[in-house]
């Protein structure tokens, strides 16, 4: 298609002025109607493809070709990272871990063992979900250590946000890589590299801030209400620290014998993560000294290391490792749950696709990057402003970040010396900010935890994902001053 060629010198105001028209429509279907954002997205590729000039049937090509690109890339491995998250959920992998964690950094550390054990739990699972599935864990062990609840609901809730937001196979960090066209290893290591600083300050702040939040509840309101039972059943608190921590420890013993190995349960996350980047590190070589590596092996690396493949073998290592002892048909009806879950999220993404398609074949992408690229403003911080606001205006992580990549992705593709891996973690990172009404886990965080008074929600969860959004935002500006 050769539309964007031939306007991308001369383009025009009213392309410009179609474009901001379509976000504020966008926006406004998102936030007042009752327009889904899969349409909105559509609605205003639509209205940005015409008012560039594109003829009709060229704008619906332009969409299709991006929705289409776009699921071509990541569909699958959406598909296979929820049936994956599904299995993890169901066997008691991801309590297993949990338990784990506690047990190794010990008493006194508990909300550290929550907040990495949640970090690596979202990963492979919904975060809504991997919270309501530990929060009974939270409950057990604050009720028989005698530690905050808030502290440990904090830490484990902060650590599931911030891979949420950064690691693949979760949908919005694989969406962006999608859009911004870079490999999912590299989406994988810089997700992890950006936001353990933001681990450390969320953690900190929940060990600060949660014995201050429940000292707040009003009279009359348990500190320790809300939840929905406990996964360790409720023991009465020693009386010191030493001994509620071995109480605790029985009854985990008891526990862990109905739960699969260590092993088994991180297998399916960490399979998939060795072959990538072993994939990544041969090619590397392979590609800077010819026939250091054989031919063979390259190209079993590069199979296997696919992330379609290698995502597909971790769902093989669960089934097999994991579900062992469910029947077929139960296995079967678990992972179709996942695959329900995220059919809306493929199409939300899809529709990202098809916008960003539309900016750069109509070359309003190119002429906003080359006036972008004169302003006085790190580039990087483009894709990370605009899912800022987009989060604060509709709440949801997953559009926020795809609405911001499809925006940006055009834009800095015309702009030199901008690292494209880092520019799509910041359209992933940005959409961490203040988390409130307008967004479900804020809901399901606080109701779980049994905040029902609005001052200690916002203390709760608001203000540790906004902790973690501007930890990340210095990491970011550090990483591109560097890179």
């Amino acid at each position: 298609m050769n539309f964007a060629v031939e306007t991308v010198a001369s383009i025009s105001p009213a392309a410009i002025v179609g474009l901001i028209v379509a976000i504020a429509v966008l926006i406004l279907l998102v936030l007042k109607t009752k327009v889904h954002a899969l349409l909105a997205l559509i609605i205003a590729a639509s209205i940005a493809a015409l008012a560039a000039g594109m003829t009709p049937e060229v704008a619906v090509a332009s969409i299709t070709k991006g929705f289409g690109s776009t699921l071509a890339t990541i569909g699958l491995v959406v598909g296979f990272g929820v049936m994956m998250g599904r299995i993890l959920e169901v066997s008691g992998a991801a309590e297993k871990l949990a338990i784990t964690m506690i047990r190794w950094l010990g008493r006194r550390r508990e909300e550290w063992a929550l907040s990495v054990a949640g970090y690596i739990i979202s990963i492979p699972i919904f975060v809504d979900s991997a919270f309501v599935i530990l929060t009974p864990l939270v409950k057990a062990l604050a009720t028989s250590t005698g530690r905050s609840k808030l502290t440990l609901g904090i830490a484990m809730g902060g650590g599931m946000v911030l891979t949420h937001h950064a690691v693949p196979p979760t949908p919005g960090p694989l969406g962006a890589a999608g859009i911004y066209g870079v490999s999912i290893g590299d989406m994988i290591l810089y997700g992890i590299l950006l936001t353990l600083p933001a681990l450390v300050t969320v953690t900190l702040y929940a060990r600060f801030a949660g014995p201050r939040i429940e000292a707040m509840a009003p009279a009359g309101v348990s500190a320790a209400s809300g939840g929905t039972g406990t996964i360790l059943p409720v023991v009465e608190k020693k009386t010191t620290a030493k001994e509620a921590f071995q109480e605790f420890n029985e009854l985990a013993d008891e526990r862990l014998k109905e739960l699969p190995s260590l092993f088994l349960s991180l297998l399916p996350v960490l399979g998939p993560i060795i072959l990538i980047f072993l994939n990544t590190g041969i090619s590397a070589v392979a590609g800077a000294t010819d026939g250091v590596i054989p031919d063979m092996v390259v190209q079993i690396a590069s199979f296997v290391g696919n992330p379609v493949i290698a995502v597909g073998i971790g769902v093989i290592f669960a089934i097999y490792g994991l579900a062992r002892q469910m029947d077929r048909n139960t296995v079967l009806a678990e992972m179709e749950k996942g695959v329900e879950s995220a059919g809306i999220i493929l199409l939300v993404t899809g529709g990202g696709g098809a916008l960003g398609a539309v900016l750069r074949d109509s070359g309003v992408g190119d002429a906003i990057g080359q006036w972008v690229s004169t302003l006085p403003l790190p580039s990087i911080l483009i894709p990370f402003l605009i899912a800022s606001m987009v989060r604060l205006v509709q709440g949801s992580g997953t559009v926020a970040i795809i609405t911001s990549a499809s925006l940006s992705a055009p834009i800095l593709a015309q702009i030199p010396d901008v690292n494209m891996i880092l520019a799509a973690q910041a359209a992933c990172l940005g959409a961490m900010v203040f988390s409130y009404f307008n967004d479900s886990l804020f809901w399901v965080v606080n109701r779980m935890l049994g905040i029902t008074d609005v001052k200690r929600q916002i203390l709760t969860w608001s203000i540790p994902t906004t902790v973690a959004w501007a930890t990340t935002l210095v990491t970011i500006l550090i990483a591109d001053a560097i890179l």
